[in-house]
């Protein structure tokens, strides 16, 4: 600081910026873009060399912003209270706040079960017995899906495209939930090599209110291996042979999932695609 600024400030009883923003412990760039808001300007600027300098009776206005700012209220509402400061104002500042906080709270919540899903969903895959058929009662999912004939030939990731497009879907709910279909009557004919419908498995967290379907709640044979789409025909076959060696009636459509692929990793050993077949079993019939 110069001698003139040291003699102007002293007199004046003034702070200059540097000094304002070390005794509030900010950022010099703060206090200009609060200067720039209008929420806290600068109680003299010197008209030749154009210094900005506060003094102490705008303390208590800046511990309002900091304490403000600390409840995370957004600028533009700081600066409306000031144009209006009054105890209701502030009262109406603190309802809105807390609506705010309530919401991310929810936010949160659905993103921390989101998490908890996938990581069970991938610990689940990296740790299954791959190639042996398992008996699972599984849930009705919800489901958006695209019903189209196509083959592995076909891009799946422009039927994906398809199928967000047409439901306006966000693309971040999309990993490890996609999935593709095999009719019945297909597997009943053992044919294998074309799929009915790609969909996309909604969970609550998705808040997505309108689904196209479900699939319904029922025993199915499942199998997990070690590959995507283009490895799944000798699963299909084991999936087949287990239903009929036992009897077993199918139900429903298969069910297709890649749980680990290009999208979670580089390394093709660690892909992971599930198998589900509906099925009825007899009465008597323990697993």
């Amino acid at each position: 600081m110069t001698e003139k600024v040291q003699q102007e400030t002293g007199k004046r009883g003034l702070l200059t910026v540097g000094e304002m923003a070390r005794l509030f412990h900010m950022n010099i760039r703060t206090l200009r873009y609060y200067d720039q808001l209008g929420i806290l300007k600068p109680e003299y600027v010197n008209p030749e060399t154009k210094y900005r300098y506060y003094s102490t009776n705008q303390f208590e206005r800046m511990n309002t912003i900091k304490y403000l700012r600390a409840l995370d209220v957004p600028l533009e509402k700081i600066a409306s209270f000031f144009n209006e400061k009054d105890v209701n104002t502030m009262l109406s500042i603190f309802a809105d706040q807390r609506e705010r906080v309530l919401e991310k709270q929810r936010q949160l919540i659905q993103i921390e079960r989101k998490l908890t899903n996938r990581m069970e969903q991938i610990q689940a895959a990296l740790s299954a017995p791959y190639g042996q058929v398992t008996v699972k009662q599984l849930p009705q999912r919800e489901l958006v899906l695209l019903e189209k004939d196509f083959t592995l030939a076909d891009d799946l990731e422009l039927l994906i495209r398809d199928l967000s497009r047409d439901h306006r879907l966000d693309e971040a709910i999309f990993l490890g939930k996609v999935g593709v279909s095999i009719s019945q009557q297909d597997l009943e004919k053992n044919q294998i090599k074309r799929f009915s419908s790609i969909f996309l498995v909604l969970e609550a967290e998705d808040n997505f209110a309108e689904s196209d379907g479900a699939l319904p709640a029922a025993s199915y044979a499942t199998v997990q291996y070690q590959g995507t789409h283009q490895a799944a025909a000798p699963y299909y076959r084991l999936l087949l042979d287990y239903l009929a060696a036992r009897g077993l009636k199918m139900t429903g459509d298969s069910v297709e999932i890649t749980i680990i692929d290009w999208g979670m990793t580089n390394d093709s050993n660690k892909f992971v695609t599930e198998l589900q077949i509906p099925f009825i079993a007899p009465k008597m019939l323990k697993f």
